[in-house]
Order: structure tokens, then C-alpha cells, then sequence
């Protein structure tokens, strides 16, 4: 396995969850990480844990994802400090499940500028650079509800299938200029995410359906991520699907 020492690895949505866990364990293997939310508070306390754990200083820099400027800033920053990026782990999102009959228009406008335009203020952002350096990756973090469609998941899916369609749309447009695409889309994962839905329809089917059900950890996706970034530089991992194992009491 290829190690990501001396590799700039901008992590959006790292307040927590699955940011959080991507940039504790790429500090581990010793890459430059910058660390990017709004809640600057829970950045800086990261900050202080990747030191403490890694040895490693991550460059904190607050940031909207719903805000371009704020993504150019971003992805200025890093290059400032470091003098360039090598990885944008476009991970940033939000999971407002809701039945279309309850008409939750806000969390669904939410969702695309979060999920959506997050992403693309992203690529925006860091793509220039990646082609004039002729090199890189974008890691795009999906989810299964981008594969299949539940009830409850209709909007918050189309987000998702979006986010693949890019990076399906990139790995296309990219790949001879040196700049590698993956998409990674998680199952279910024990993180703050869920606790954002507001719909209570949706809150008792979760709540009848919580006993028993198996969720992965943040780690788990992280570890999935790190797979990526570290193969040569000569294999695009173009997709990675994560699932938690059911038990036998599931179906």
C-alpha cells in the first residue's frame, strides 16, 4: 500500500462522523490534513486530537459548503499553506429524510445546496489546480440511498444519485489528465446524521425499526477512504460500496 506522507488531503464536513474519522486516520499515515465545517469549535478540538494521536498539525480553516466563496477560500487556504492539494474529500452533507406529503420544501432545498452544489462548488474550486499540476484525486462521499430508493428517501436519494452521476461524469472527463475520481457510498453508519430528520412520520419508522439494526462505524468508511488514496497512482478506484452485515434476526 502506497502511504500518504507528504499528500495534502482536504476533508469538507470534519466536524464529525465521517469527516472526522477520515482525517484523524489519513494523519496516521502522515498525510498534511486540512480539516474544513463551520463548527470552527469541534475543528479546533479535532486539531488538538490529530496532534495528540498522530504528531501531525492539521490546518483548520471554517468553511459553508453552500457558499462558493467559502470553498474557494478553502482550497486557497490549503494551497497557502501547503502549496498545493492533492485529495478533496468532497464529504460534506446532510440527511433530511422526509415523506414528499409533508411537504418539507426548506430540507429539501437543503439537501440540494449541501449535497449537490456543495460538491460542485468543490470541484470548482479545486480542479484548476489538480489539471495544471497534472495530478490528484476527488473522493466523493455518496451513500447507498444513491444506488436504490426507499420511502422517505426520495429526495435526499435523487442528492445522492446526483453526487454519483458526477463522479461517473468525471472518472470520464478526468482520467487522462492525471486526476483520479472515486465515489464512496456508505450504508448505514452510527453518526450524528440521523439526528438532524425532523419528519416525525419518519422518526417512528426508524424508531420501530432501530432494534437490532446493524450500522457500521465512521472508522469503517474512513479505513474505505484511506484504501483509495493510497493505491497507485496508476489504479482509479472508481467506487467502493460499504455495507453493514445483517444478522441473522434481520431480513
Amino acid at each position: 500500500m502506497f502511504q500518504l506522507k507528504e499528500k495534502v488531503v482536504v476533508i469538507t464536513g470534519a466536524s464529525s462522523g465521517i469527516g472526522e474519522a477520515i482525517a484523524l486516520e489519513a494523519a496516521k499515515q502522515e498525510a498534511k490534513v486540512v480539516i474544513a465545517a463551520r463548527r470552527i469549535e469541534k475543528l479546533q478540538d479535532l486539531a488538538s486530537v490529530i496532534e495528540q494521536e498522530t504528531g501531525q498539525k492539521a490546518l483548520v480553516v471554517e468553511t459553508d459548503v453552500t457558499v462558493k466563496s467559502s470553498v474557494e477560500n478553502l482550497i486557497e487556504k490549503s494551497k497557502a499553506e501547503f502549496g498545493k492539494v492533492d485529495v478533496l474529500i468532497n464529504n460534506a452533507g446532510v440527511m433530511l429524510l422526509s415523506f414528499l406529503k409533508n411537504d418539507q420544501v426548506d430540507q429539501w432545498e437543503r439537501m440540494v445546496d449541501v449535497n449537490i452544489k456543495g460538491v460542485l462548488f468543490g470541484i470548482h474550486a479545486v480542479l484548476p489546480s489538480m489539471v495544471a499540476q497534472g495530478h490528484g484525486q476527488i473522493i466523493n462521499v455518496s451513500s447507498v440511498a444513491g444506488h436504490e430508493v426507499f420511502p422517505s428517501s426520495t429526495v435526499y436519494s435523487a442528492t445522492k444519485y446526483a453526487v454519483r452521476a458526477l463522479s461517473i461524469g468525471m472518472e470520464k472527463e478526468l482520467a487522462k489528465a492525471g486526476i483520479r475520481v472515486t465515489n464512496i457510498s456508505p450504508g448505514a453508519v452510527s453518526t450524528e446524521l440521523a439526528h438532524h430528520i425532523t419528519d416525525p412520520d419518519v422518526l417512528n419508522m426508524f424508531q420501530n425499526r432501530a432494534e437490532g439494526m446493524q450500522t457500521l462505524e465512521a472508522k469503517d468508511i474512513a479505513e474505505a477512504v484511506v484504501y483509495a488514496m493510497t493505491q497507485p497512482d496508476h489504479v482509479n478506484v472508481n467506487e467502493v460500496i460499504v455495507r453493514p452485515m445483517q444478522t441473522k434476526n434481520q431480513k
